[in-house]
């Protein structure tokens, strides 16, 4: 063969990999573990760039620790429930279950082609029955342990999908899918309340050392732990409340308050609109924001003054005015704030828009007190306390600790600790999700179905025929009885929101047909997760649920740790060029071809505008289908390509050069093999005695690429392993073999290489590993080692230097003394001309660095 057939060779190891179940894998408490886990995919249909990628990186670890000795684990499964079903549902007229069981076959079958050593034997949907009735057994475990509660809260309600939103759901006001502009309305829910945990999540963060510090950033600044007090702003004439309660994180700024402000959901707001009509119309405006901090920070900044006024909690002689304000959040601290104009910057324009004053009270400390005003910008830099009577001179921190200390003194208020996480709201009014499973009883109230009744399965039969949960609308399936007094009762018509099921997909994969949520002993092996690979954007939510949800199921006894991923790796986008034909309309690369002059045109010839490489995405049509790809090249050429282009935690632009150009070197690699083959000695020969000065030479370089490469996998620097590998085939490329000495350090060459390049172009690596005359597969085969002795340099250059110039550069021993080195130094021609007539006083060597002499 002087062609490599990728097709036919994939096609071939895939089906022996499968037949002889390579990477089935069990708990062996003999061999290190090794748990290696990508964010599982959405059953969409088809697989995207992003997990060729992401699973590449993956996969590259799990061969390549596998090679090194460790029982791994590599699983896969489907994130399975979510709106696209029921979208979809709708749209084609078909139910949910079928469509993603239709999309799971057929991506099944893409990644399988990728050639991913997966142990497809612990494969798990989250939609199966046999899935979810273990997430109803531990919402009901987390109920007893007091981690649940059910509350009314003020949530984002899309009016056109008809279900709660999260935050991240709402884009610019609207709804992420409906595209609907996002309500606030007030509901019941399920709650987890991860709160408890607050203290414990950040703390943990301080763990997981093998994170990006850009993720633990991410959820620090999430969680949100501030210390600061809670103030209480007497009401004047204490109607028709005593007191007004806010949190603040500056109470050193107190003097310089000059308004409250009320959320409009505020208890005290909502009692206000009985007797006035405006006010009542004020805050049905604001409801129709969404509650997300985006949509607050983006919208027009308006207050409606409710007529109250409050009491200075150090100065009982100054009234502020009390404002219904839309950029007040309920959910954040007490839903009440005081507005300091002059040291933030919301309050600043909410002052300049009412009138209020706006008095400074931190001096900058390059300002004179005199001289410094507050006029557009508000100051929020470190000072001095001006204008704050008993703070005055103080700076920030102590006239905190000061203005508290006074505070709880005149009981006026109290230090206290804030986090700015709240608690999951977990309550979806939707179809395809997991049942809660609770009944409702007009006597007995919310009751926890028993556990012998799991899964709580959904009904078959349902119909998307009209808006909202089609649960709720099922004739017969909530109607049920009482598991308590036995009376006519509902069932909770809610499911989960879908962050349940990723929420601890991970543990299950251990242990994944057992009749328990997992067998023990199987998670105490297996968790944590040693490397878990997925993208920047599950930073904070998946990754901080799956977090709290392990610390749930350690409290509840189901598992000893309690942190799910002990290492983390988030790898870039992939980006491509897009193109837009005279009318702005996107354009697909399959829409357009390049004419004689080297330039885009659309097929029929109209001009195109190629516009900058983004991520892909089918908005903008600049995707490319991995099907046709695997197809054209085959799955080898299409990994190689994606950890070759750019460091794996970077974006990466896909371009069809690029992807040739890793196309021509499988086919490069296949012929250097092939070509040799005849004239290397038989598998297995031993070492010659005595390697010629090439050989050795070869030899060296060899062991070099092996330690190098495999640092560079360790440390996820797949490109620089990559470009090792080509400097490696380059160098082979180039050897010519005279004797038996040369042979041996040939074959020895072709056997690493083909080793070194087998995570990452697994079928290449086996087909050559036959080639070559091995009769096992080189998935079983051990990681080269390399020899330490080899890997160390036998000469170094070092620069020599007269007074200080450069004047030559000598070759060495890397063992040579001091004294073979200045002799030398001191014999080269540029230094013996350098020096002339003159005297040498002293020669300065410093060890493998430099030789200066001085003259």
């Amino acid at each position: 063969m002087t062609r490599y057939n990728a097709k036919e060779t994939e096609t071939k190891w895939q089906k022996i990999w499968t037949d002889k179940n390579c990477f089935a894998v069990q708990a062996d408490k003999k061999k290190p573990k090794y748990y290696v886990l990508e964010m599982f995919p959405y059953p969409s249909g088809r697989i995207h760039m992003g997990h060729v990628r992401n699973y590449t990186i993956g996969d590259v670890i799990a061969r390549y620790k596998r090679a090194k000795g460790f029982n791994v684990l590599h699983p896969m499964g489907w994130d399975a429930f979510g709106l696209p079903a029921e979208n979809a549902a709708m749209a084609r007229g078909v139910h949910p279950g079928k469509w993603t069981y239709e999309n799971i076959a057929v991506m099944r079958e893409q990644l399988k082609s990728m050639g991913l050593s997966i142990d497809w034997d612990r494969e798990i949907a989250t939609c199966h029955p046999q899935y979810y009735k273990h997430e109803q057994k531990m919402f009901l475990d987390f109920l007893k342990a007091g981690l649940v509660e059910r509350k009314e809260s003020w949530v984002n309600w899309d009016p056109v999908d008809q279900t709660v939103l999260a935050n991240e759901q709402v884009i610019d006001g609207k709804g992420w899918r409906s595209g609907a502009e996002v309500e606030k309305r007030k509901l019941s829910q399920w709650f987890f309340k991860i709160t408890d945990f607050a203290d414990d999540l950040l703390e943990g963060l301080e763990t997981l050392d093998r994170w990006p510090e850009k993720v633990r950033t991410m959820q620090h600044n999430w969680i949100g732990r501030s210390e600061g007090a809670r103030v209480f702003f007497k009401l004047k004439d204490n109607t028709p409340a005593e007191s007004i309660e806010v949190y603040t994180t500056r109470p050193d700024t107190l003097f310089g308050a000059s308004f409250c402000a009320l959320s409009p959901n505020h208890p005290l707001a909502d009692q206000l609109t009985a007797t006035n009509p405006e006010l009542k119309q004020f805050i049905a405006e604001c409801n129709k924001m969404g509650t997300s901090e985006e949509a607050v920070e983006k919208a027009e900044k308006k207050g409606f003054d409710s007529g109250l006024r409050v009491l200075h909690p150090f100065d009982s002689t100054i009234e502020l005015p009390v404002y219904i304000a839309n950029f007040v959040l309920m959910d954040y601290g007490t839903g009440a704030i005081f507005g300091c104009p002059a040291h933030d910057q919301r309050d600043l324009d909410f002052a300049h828009k009412y009138n209020l004053s706006v008095t400074p009270v931190v001096l900058p400390d390059n300002q004179l007190i005199d001289q410094f005003k507050i006029v557009d910008e508000a100051y929020t830099g470190n000072g001095t306390i001006i204008n704050s009577r008993f703070l005055d001179g103080k700076d920030i921190d102590s006239a905190k600790k000061s203005a508290i200390q006074e505070l709880e003194k005149t009981e006026q208020g109290k230090g206290t600790v804030q986090f700015r996480l709240r608690d999951w709201g977990v309550s979806r009014q939707r179809y395809w999700g997991c049942p809660i499973p609770i009944i409702y009883c007009q006597d007995c109230g919310a009751v926890p179905v028993p556990e012998e009744s799991l899964p709580i399965e959904l009904p078959e039969d349902v119909s998307f025929d009209k808006p909202g949960n089609p649960i709720a609308h099922h004739p017969t399936w909530k109607h049920t009885t009482c598991p308590s007094c036995g009376k006519a009762a509902e069932r909770e018509t809610d499911t989960f929101d879908t962050f349940m099921e990723s929420s601890w997909y991970f543990a299950r994969f251990c242990s994944p047909r057992d009749e328990d949520a997992f067998t023990r002993e199987e998670v105490d092996y297996w968790l944590p997760v040693d490397q878990y690979i997925g993208g920047i954007e599950h930073a904070v939510l998946h990754l901080l649920y799956s977090r709290f949800f392990t610390r749930g199921l350690n409290k509840c006894g189901y598992l000893g740790v309690k942190e799910p991923f002990k290492g983390l790796f988030t790898q870039g986008m992939i980006c491509h060029e897009t193109y837009q034909n005279s009318e702005g309309k996107w354009l697909s690369p399959e829409e357009i071809e390049k004419n004689d002059q080297g330039e885009f045109e659309t097929l029929d010839g109209k001009p195109v505008i190629v516009g900058p490489s983004i991520k892909m995405s089918k908005s903008k049509k600049n995707t490319i289908d991995p099907a046709d790809i695997l197809s054209s090249y085959g799955s080898d050429t299409a990994r190689f390509f994606m950890l070759s282009d750019s460091p794996p935690d970077r974006d990466m632009e896909w371009t069809e050069s690029g992807i040739e150009g890793s196309w021509r070197f499988t086919q490069r690699l296949w012929r250097l093999v092939i070509g040799q083959i005849e004239q290397l000695p038989t598998v297995g020969s031993p070492q010659p005695e005595k390697f010629s000065d090439t050989a050795l030479e070869l030899h060296r370089t060899l062991h070099k690429a092996i330690a190098a490469i495999s640092e560079n996998i360790e440390s996820f620097r797949f490109n620089a392993a990559v470009a090792k590998i080509y400097e490696l085939t380059n160098t082979i490329s180039q050897f010519k073999t005279a004797d038996l000495s040369d042979k041996w350090v040939m074959r020895d060459a072709l056997e690493t290489l083909v080793s070194l390049v087998s995570p990452m172009m697994p079928h290449l690596a086996e087909e050559l590993w036959q080639q070559l005359g091995h009769t096992g597969m080189i998935v079983d085969k051990a990681w080269p080692e390399f020899d330490p002795a080899l890997i160390q340099d036998q000469s170094i250059k070092l620069p020599v230097q007269v007074n200080g110039k450069l004047r030559a550069t000598i070759n060495i021993a890397t063992d040579a003394n001091d004294d073979t080195i200045k002799e030398i130094a001191l014999a080269e021609d540029a230094v013996i001309r350098s020096i002339g007539d003159k005297q040498v006083r002293k020669v300065i060597i410093v060890k493998n660095r430099i030789v200066n002499i001085v003259v």
